[in-house]
């Protein structure tokens, strides 16, 4: 997955979680499936954001990108901030 296509995973993930928030608001879901999809949400976000930090990190080393690889979201969810 290059770049542009995880920034635009990434903004596609970002616009369901303002839908999720809006159709909560409506009423058109509980909090708790609400609760869930967003949990679902955060985790390919995080997952998204580690895997471009990779690319552009292996870029700066002279490494080539697309040797990175998504991580599971267990081990991206555990690192410390």
């Amino acid at each position: 997955m290059q770049d542009n296509e995880i920034l635009g995973h990434i903004n596609d993930l970002v616009d369901e979680e303002h839908t999720l928030r809006e159709r909560l608001q409506k009423g058109d879901l509980t909090a708790d499936e609400e609760h869930q999809r967003l949990r679902s949400v955060e985790e390919q976000l995080d997952q998204c954001w580690d895997l471009l930090r990779q690319r552009r990190a292996r870029r700066t080393a002279g490494e080539d990108p697309d040797g990175a690889d998504a991580r599971p979201a267990g081990e991206v969810e555990g690192y410390l901030q």
